[in-house]
């Protein structure tokens, strides 16, 4: 069984793998939400860096462990080890999402008081009422309206534009720092698309296809770019260590040229497939 799509530790597991996985424990799991900005999502305690999880994202806590919790994400069922300080347990409705490739967290509903926080595209917000021009959160704090949405995107290669220049992080998910899978999965979760959250999972989440359009996938081994026409293509690479736009018949004889292609296919995702985490 895949580690990473896996709710189980060497001591205990979810429920929903009795008989499936042998454990000395099982767990229903505790119901849990992201408090912070910005986590790592890590393969064991202070381990390497898998992924990240933005501000609000829904979790099931299966074990914990020192001062560390072993999750699972309900937005694409990754799962690993944050920081339990990272985490609690009210969980308020989720109303709205960032838009913006980023925005502040202001303590009062004022631009010209200082920031609290520094959220990322995707990050899932609260809302109870509103003040001005900022949205008061159920958490505390004040977001600009601009910068959230109360729907999803209709075109995840214009979400993934918003991130251009963004700097290149292996594992990143934020406008901080983002790797190629985790801005195909921004943007096309931005679309409620459910996208996974690797590279080698996006391409067999997918159907192949044979002609290049908008929106499309292009796979190579261990990367991932999104075509925003049939000669255009965006992604995060470690090549620029920027998100960045290149034509694509540039992309395959470059990447072919270091070794490190061939192209393995082209990939449509699935619109009609919504993503686990409304």
């Amino acid at each position: 069984m895949d580690r990473r799509l896996t709710p189980a530790t060497d001591r205990v597991a979810l429920d929903s793998l009795r008989g499936v996985v042998q454990r000395p424990d099982y767990t229903p799991g505790q119901p849990a939400r992201l408090a912070v900005p910005l986590a790592d999502l890590r393969a064991a305690p202070d381990g390497a860096r898998d992924r990240q999880l933005l501000f609000g994202a829904d979790l099931t806590v299966i074990e914990r462990r020192g001062d560390w919790a072993f999750v699972q994400a309900a937005l694409d069922g990754y799962c690993g080890w944050l920081r339990a300080g990272t985490l609690t347990e009210e969980m308020p409705r989720i109303t709205h999402r960032l838009s913006a490739p980023a925005s502040h967290v202001y303590g009062q509903p004022d631009f010209k008081r200082d920031e609290r926080q520094l959220l990322s595209l995707g990050a899932r917000l609260s809302v109870q009422g509103t003040d001005g021009r900022f949205a008061h959160l159920a958490t505390g704090g004040y977001v600009p309206l601009q910068h959230i949405s109360d729907s999803p995107a209709t075109d995840p290669v214009a979400v993934a534009e918003t991130l251009l220049g963004t700097p290149y992080l292996w594992g990143g998910n934020s406008r901080s720092g983002i790797d190629c899978s985790g801005l195909v999965q921004a943007a096309l979760t931005a679309c409620d698309i459910a996208c996974p959250g690797d590279t080698d999972l996006q391409r067999r989440a997918f159907p192949q296809v044979d002609q290049i359009q908008r929106g499309d996938l292009l796979f190579w081994p261990g990367h991932v770019a999104m075509a925003a026409s049939a000669d255009l293509m965006i992604h995060a690479t470690a090549w620029q260590m920027a998100v960045i736009w290149e034509p694509i018949a540039d992309a395959i004889a470059r990447i072919d040229a270091a070794g490190e292609g061939p192209l393995l296919g082209i990939h449509r995702p699935d619109q009609r497939l919504k993503t686990r985490s409304g």
